[in-house]
């Protein structure tokens, strides 16, 4: 699709929906502006959730992550964005217009700043994240924005950060914790970076054919005889989880489905058996476990996509989970990233019934 086809009904419907999110109260109006499966109870949870990204925000447009001694402003300020966008906001329009944009400037700020492209802060903890995070943030932004303001900006930024996870791919497809290329690689970073791109294409940005089925090579060629991801090519070792749930993500983002989602071919057995793994894994989403923040976060694109029960019965749980486990001040934990992580990645799932996400559209 070339920009997306919902920048249209969002600019007509995102003031209905971020004051269907702000100040509800439970009674029945309320419930009946909710999408199916959220409740006042959820609205109100991600009310406070998203004024609480928005109040931590500076003014230079960054949300700050500094934590156990590491720092990600790159990262941390494009997932609170997909938060935001998340709401139904978009940069120009919205209850959160103002702090979509100013996330939206300082990330192309990063983008100007470094001579390759590369999207990330002076000092930012593995900023292949961050790269591919702001990928993805920035390119629903410009898939939101047509003939906007900040449209040629925004293409120029996108279009060198493509360039430079062209060039710095690694010879098996993937990456490792720095875009630039360092002859490594691994899942995780690898299926982060292949979001982003999948992201800038959906938008109508140019995005090298080879590269996306390169990466998506990589995942298949990681994946284990059980069904699961290993680590990477070279330190295969056990499947992980977590990098097995965001290679689902990755797999649905680039076409490829099970074939209970549609999916046909041998690819699809590629999936099939990665959803064994991972039901077989993850028996409750509340279960403590290393990773949980990151693994919600893809698991819950995952089964959105793949939606009916699977997708049911998941939001039940993890919503409960996530209202019951929200801070006083609006946050969420975010293991061993800090609060702004926690809280944005809550926000995303809680809000993935309102299908406001284009790189989530099913």
């Amino acid at each position: 699709m070339t920009r997306w086809r919902r920048a249209a009904v969002t600019a007509g419907l995102v003031v209905a929906c971020t004051c269907g999110v702000r100040g509800l109260q439970a009674d029945e109006s309320a419930s009946s502006r909710l999408p199916r499966l959220m409740n006042p109870e959820i609205a109100k949870a991600v009310s406070r959730g998203l004024d609480y990204l928005a109040k931590t925000q500076r003014p230079d447009g960054s949300v700050p992550a500094n934590y156990s001694g590491r720092s990600y402003p790159a990262a941390m300020t494009a997932l609170a964005g997909v938060a935001l966008l998340a709401s139904g906001s978009t940069p120009s329009n919205g209850t959160y217009a103002e702090n979509i944009r100013r996330a939206m400037l300082y990330l192309m700020q990063l983008g100007d700043s470094h001579p390759d492209g590369l999207i990330a802060g002076k000092v930012e903890a593995r900023c292949t994240y961050g790269h591919g995070f702001s990928m993805m943030f920035l390119a629903q932004c410009y898939g939101m924005e047509p003939a906007g303001e900040y449209e040629q900006r925004l293409r120029h930024t996108l279009e060198r950060a493509v360039r430079l996870v062209a060039r710095g791919q690694s010879t098996k497809g993937g990456w490792l914790y720095s875009p630039v290329g360092q002859g490594g690689d691994e899942g995780s970073t690898t299926s982060c970076v292949l979001q982003g791109l999948r992201a800038c294409r959906n938008a109508g940005l140019k995005v090298p054919t080879e590269t996306i089925d390169r990466a998506v090579g990589y995942l298949r060629h990681c994946q284990n005889p059980d069904g699961g991801i290993a680590y990477s090519s070279v330190s295969r070792g056990y499947s992980r989880i977590a990098i097995s749930v965001a290679a689902i993500a990755c797999y649905y983002a680039a076409g490829v489905y099970d074939r209970k989602a549609g999916g046909q071919g041998t690819e699809s057995d590629f999936v099939d058996r990665l959803w064994r793994y991972v039901d077989e894994q993850v028996a409750d989403v509340s279960n403590e476990r290393e990773f949980q923040v990151y693994l919600n976060f893809y698991l819950a694109q995952a089964k959105y996509q793949r939606a009916g029960a699977h997708w049911d019965e998941y939001y039940r749980k993890i919503s409960k989970d996530l209202v019951a486990s929200q801070r006083p001040n609006g946050s969420w934990p975010g293991e061993n990233v800090g609060p702004v992580y926690g809280t944005s990645v809550a926000c995303v799932i809680l809000q993935l019934p309102y299908g406001y996400l284009p790189v989530c559209e099913r």
